[in-house]
């Protein structure tokens, strides 16, 4: 079975695309050019691309967020939100288990460079044939709308509501240091014996998703890689509740993926490989859900990871988003942090602290950019403002660990 064929689910749409078309309804438009021209049509369409803000939209952004920042968790609170993450992200997924968040088909659209770079030909050179794209002829717009189709039930309840304990407080980051308890070190298996005895250690091409959830992008991932000779997906989540849906899937097969719980906070815990082997990392909407403070640590560790001309693939919450501007008072734990109704936690990125942060960690700039998008309910005539930063970071060809150790002694506060 060829790269091609193992896309077909991912194509599926396009023939139900060809047939609306047919029948005189409206074809998709190519990701990325659906551009608002006329404000009257605002609600043809549920996700508009390449929004650009006014000066007054940028200022009302910036005065709603500070006005929500005003009044500070209580710190007794924020220390139980971070010494307790575990439990609030593993009651999260008892109660919505995998009925969340939908299969993120739209990865490939934004980051090709999961596959390898075979299979990456292999689909130009299909694509030059047929004379059109596979992938981009998919419904993107409804795949990005299904990033993030949160009720309104779940907005109200973990941006607002609630009975949080909050006072007047500033927030002093050298209080920030009580560590996470770490009941699933176990999980992450003994320390690692012969090199040869590591899951995927007959690979050639291997990556890591970090922060999986219950398999939203691995098993998109697992449905194009699968039966690829020399290919292993290994995926980790700080929630065993959630590594254990992965892991119960239909689609979970262990001679292609390992699941296993991790603290990418804790540089004391193993992965279950060596340093070096990974040609992507994948951390979508992953690293807002850390302290802020412990963030540049965990950046360092996973660069780690990476094989010389590996890339890390990012993708986040950006300043300003519709859902950092929802929260009301009392839900601020620091200057862009926030936590939700839920227990759960959200940092807000602007695209120069994503970049300095891969910087200090020996990666280089591949792309880093903010992707400003209106996302539309046509239904409840809701107009959203979305920002996220999607990054794409490579550990150079040349970076060996003598190079990470002098970056670290210029820069002792990594």
């Amino acid at each position: 079975m060829n790269f091609i064929t193992r896309l077909s689910a991912l194509c599926l749409r396009k023939s139900k695309l060809q047939q609306r078309h047919q029948s005189g309804r409206r074809p998709a438009v190519p990701l990325g050019s659906r551009i608002l021209t006329d404000p009257s049509k605002v609600f043809e369409h549920n996700m508009w691309d390449h929004m650009q803000w006014s000066q007054e939209e940028e200022e009302n952004a910036k005065e709603k967020a500070a006005e929500n920042s005003l009044v500070k968790v209580h710190w007794e609170d924020q220390d139980k939100y971070e010494r307790e993450a575990n439990k609030y992200w593993n009651e999260f997924y008892k109660t919505h288990k995998n009925n969340f968040f939908k299969d993120r088909n739209w990865l490939f659209l934004e980051f090709p460079e999961i596959l390898p770079e075979k299979m990456r030909e292999e689909l130009k050179t299909e694509e030059r044939s047929s004379g059109h794209t596979k992938i981009n002829s998919i419904d993107s717009f409804s795949c990005k709308n299904e990033m993030f189709e949160e009720g309104e039930k779940y907005w109200k309840k973990n941006y607002g509501g609630g009975s949080t304990s909050v006072q007047g407080y500033v927030y002093n980051k050298t209080q920030a240091k009580s560590l996470t308890d770490n009941p699933q070190g176990k999980n992450c298996g003994e320390e690692l014996g012969r090199l040869e005895s590591f899951p995927g250690s007959d690979a050639s091409y291997r990556i890591l998703e970090v922060g999986c959830g219950a398999g939203n992008s691995v098993f998109p991932i697992l449905k194009v890689l699968c039966n690829t000779p020399g290919t292993f997906l290994y995926c980790c989540d700080f929630s065993s509740g959630a590594v254990e849906l992965v892991k119960s899937h239909s689609s979970y097969n262990s001679a292609w993926c390992s699941a296993f719980v991790h603290d990418v906070c804790d540089d004391a815990l193993p992965y279950p490989f060596p340093d070096e082997i990974l040609d992507v990392i994948l951390l979508v909407f992953v690293l807002s859900t850390i302290h802020p403070d412990r963030m540049q640590g965990v950046v360092n560790r996973l660069a780690k990871l990476l094989k010389p001309g590996g890339m890390l693939l990012f993708r986040d919450y950006g300043r300003y988003d519709t859902a950092q501007l929802r929260f009301k008072k009392g839900h601020c734990l620091s200057e862009n942090f926030y936590v939700r109704g839920d227990g759960t936690r959200v940092y807000f990125f602007t695209k120069d602290e994503v970049w300095n942060m891969f910087n200090l960690a020996g990666l280089t700039e591949v792309q880093n950019l903010v992707d400003r998008r209106l996302q539309v309910n046509r239904k409840k005539k809701v107009k959203m403002q979305r920002v996220w930063i999607q990054s794409k970071f490579q550990k150079p060809l040349l970076l060996s660990q003598n190079n990470l150790e002098e970056t670290a002694k210029s820069h002792p506060y990594i």
